[in-house]
């Protein structure tokens, strides 16, 4: 409890400008929270179902009890029933049909990430302009008195100090939460074109 007083106490000194990198903070937290639950929910792919696909000449029944078995709203299994359901069509339609599967789970894992690039560029922007208002205090007390005002000389400098970590810290928290969900994007989607195209080549088998 006292260190979270003391976090608070510091956010006060920060000025005026904490008030919308605290919003930014909490935009940027839900965003990342929400992203996490997703991935855990919605993206996860059974390494039976996956041994499955890479092996050759697989029962197609297998493969259908398998993605049953996954929750409604996983991707890989709207992504596989797709193919299925176009299986004794031609390829080539087939193929399109899973690359618009793909761009529409490519659009649910993009989503919300403009957040975390704003809040990346907005919240260094918003700790800059704490400092500038921080510090115009500390020069107008000075100007002002014309003597030196210890505590509100200090109060100045704190709040410069306080505001510019804060929208850092918030930077770089959102930074790295945005290269990793952008790094896990491309590792789904490299992973669906390549089991999508595994799948697709079985139909080419049976059709044949």
């Amino acid at each position: 409890m006292l260190i979270i007083s003391e976090i608070f106490s510091a956010m006060k000194l920060g000025g005026v400008m904490m008030i919308p990198l605290s919003i930014l903070c909490i935009f940027a937290t839900a965003l990342i929270i929400d992203k996490i639950l997703f991935y855990k929910r919605f993206l996860q792919l059974p390494q039976s179902l996956l041994l499955l696909v890479e092996t050759y000449g697989f029962n197609w029944d297998v493969l259908e009890t398998q993605l049953k078995n996954l929750p409604a709203e996983n991707s890989y299994r709207k992504f596989f029933t797709v193919i299925l359901q176009n299986k004794k069509r031609p390829a080539w339609w087939i193929e399109s049909r899973a690359n618009d599967e793909a761009k529409l789970i490519e659009k649910k894992l993009a989503s919300g990430l403009w957040i975390l690039e704003t809040v990346i560029t907005a919240a260094p922007l918003l700790g800059l302009l704490g400092t500038i208002v921080g510090m115009m205090t500390s020069f107008k007390l000075i100007g002002e008195n014309s003597l030196v005002n210890p505590v509100g000389i200090t109060g100045g400098v704190a709040e410069a100090l306080i505001a510019t970590g804060f929208g850092l810290f918030i930077a770089i928290f959102s930074l790295f939460a945005f290269n990793y969900f952008s790094r896990r994007q491309d590792q789904v989607l490299d992973e669906l074109e390549r089991l999508g195209t595994r799948v697709v080549d079985h139909i080419k088998l049976d059709q044949q």
